[in-house]
């Protein structure tokens, strides 16, 4: 369902039709700063096919960041949409994603948050 303003909402429906539930997507944001670069690369060719299975992909995956405002300056960005938050919890406590974090957490620093969309 696409809500007035263009944002997008699954509605979950229960047991009983009248009473629906909201399901907003999350968000995963990464701040990573590659110290393995070989290893790294390794990492990319694994973790996207992880994400399918739960719903994630891609907003934001590395490239030139542009500081608008302060001093934070990200080596890479990365930016995944899951439908849920329990679906992005799910993906990255997954059997699909434990090669990949490993590789990511033996050769890079990470700072990785899920906030709530709107």
């Amino acid at each position: 369902m696409v809500l007035r303003g263009g944002t997008r909402v699954d509605v979950e429906i229960r047991d009983n039709p009248d009473e629906a539930e909201a399901v907003m997507a999350a968000y995963v944001l990464a701040q990573i700063t590659v110290h393995d670069p070989v290893t790294y690369e390794r990492y990319k060719a694994l973790s996207g096919a992880a994400l399918e299975p739960y719903g994630g992909r891609f907003l934001v995956r590395g490239g030139a960041v542009e500081t608008m405002e302060g001093t934070w300056q990200p080596a890479r960005l990365v930016v995944i949409e899951f439908p849920d938050a329990a679906a992005a919890r799910a993906w990255w406590a997954s059997p699909e994603y434990a090669e990949a974090r490993a590789l990511r957490q033996a050769s890079a620093h990470t700072e990785l948050l899920l906030a709530p969309g709107v």
